[in-house]
């Protein structure tokens, strides 16, 4: 099972050099081909489309914070909307788990003309379910609070449970196919001279990231088990073509790559597709959100890759972008739109990225015969059969 998790790959990457920021001025390493397609192309593709017209997407920026992150919120909008938002005046949708202050709601408009909507999530949306066994999920927070981040928090949990399988149908975003998220205290270093969502609507894309990297193994212990129970019960649902050679090893197993969900842009109804959704309720009701700490970024991404060709996937690499002490700048100079990126510790060639670069989409027959070989591996002995049991009846949110 991988190894490196955020924490340490943090201690291996970030190589900072006092009072040392460099501009972006030298073009990194890249694979010949990105998506199938010359890398060249590509970037044509998106420099080509920097027309500021009136034509906008149906789509929001969201954000789900706390009233105490006002500060930090106002510090990424205030960059936010210097950088891009200001040209095209998106609205944002803010959801919280408790109502917003008049104070936070006054913060907010203060940097940004845009329409914003405050939302207060309903116990619906934040609430264990009630076929999770609460009597485990306290042994399991006594035990995983001294193993990793956030392993006895439960608002933590719900929030990773609310990304992976509650947003995207809330009534909030009824309206919208695209949401881009941000998050409290993150930082973008480069101007953005076009529109991301009409740029993922005009190619057909389904979901973009900036960031790849592994995730801390002990969080997810049983996810990736749980995750070929529900393709080999489900195998009709996998496409032809998929990118699941970027998940997997060569034995079967998850790697741990996964996109860095707290930037994000996507089309909200591959979130809202039957498959999608199958998946992550079929999640739910093993309870792994709430006696591990299955993360929303893996859930995503395992998704993705499992139910996406690689064509329907872009990786944004003109956009740089920080988010706690991990950063990534771009790797091209001639995206270089005014940016103040320092490329000493950026992730744009770290290993989950570079392998993403250079692996093709590959075969349904590809992914079942790995996985079929790691369900062998793994199967309980008491219990041979065991995913040939009926699919448990879909949670609603």
């Amino acid at each position: 099972m991988f190894v490196v998790g955020v924490a340490v790959t943090a201690m291996l990457l970030i190589r900072t050099i006092a009072g040392n920021t460099l501009s972006y001025n030298a073009e990194s390493r890249l694979s010949n081909t990105i998506y199938g397609k010359d890398k060249d192309h590509v970037l044509e593709l998106r420099t080509g489309d920097t027309s500021k017209s009136t034509i906008r997407e149906k789509a929001a920026i969201v954000a789900l914070v706390m009233n105490t992150e006002l500060e930090k919120l106002k510090y990424t909008i205030r960059q936010f909307e210097e950088r891009w938002n200001s040209k095209y005046n998106y609205p944002y949708v803010f959801f919280n788990d408790i109502p917003f202050s008049d104070d936070f709601k006054e913060g907010i408009q203060a940097v940004t003309n845009a329409n914003v909507t405050y939302v207060d999530l309903s116990a619906d949306y934040w609430s264990i379910p009630a076929h999770v066994d609460l009597a485990k999920v306290i042994r399991s927070h006594k035990k995983n609070k001294s193993r990793f981040i956030y392993g006895g928090k439960l608002s933590y949990q719900l929030m990773c449970r609310f990304q992976s399988l509650g947003f995207y149908n809330h009534p909030a975003l009824a309206s919208y196919k695209y949401y881009w998220r941000i998050e409290p205290d993150v930082g973008y270093f480069c101007d953005i001279n076009y529109d991301p969502f009409h740029f993922m609507a005009k190619n057909g894309l389904k979901y973009g990231f900036t960031i790849a990297i592994h995730e801390l193994a002990n969080t997810v212990e049983t996810l990736w088990t749980t995750t070929v129970d529900w393709v080999l019960k489900n195998k009709d649902m996998l496409p032809e073509e998929n990118n699941a050679k970027w998940i997997l090893r060569g034995d079967g197993d998850y790697n741990g790559c996964h996109y860095w969900s707290n930037f994000e842009i996507v089309d909200m109804d591959f979130y809202r597709s039957k498959e999608y959704t199958s998946y992550v309720d079929y999640l739910d009701l093993s309870g792994g959100f709430f006696y591990e700490r299955w993360g929303d970024a893996p859930i995503h991404s395992i998704a993705a890759s499992l139910l996406l060709p690689k064509e329907k996937l872009f990786w944004f690499d003109d956009i740089g972008y920080r988010h706690d002490t991990l950063h990534i700048c771009p790797t091209n100079k001639n995206l270089d739109n005014n940016c103040v990126c320092d490329m000493q510790g950026s992730l744009h060639d770290y290993e989950c990225l570079r392998n993403w670069r250079n692996y093709p989409s590959t075969s349904k027959q590809y992914v079942l015969s790995h996985l079929s070989k790691f369900e062998k591996r793994h199967r309980p002995k008491d219990n041979p059969d065991y995913l040939k049991d009926p699919n448990p009846r879909p949670i609603a949110i």
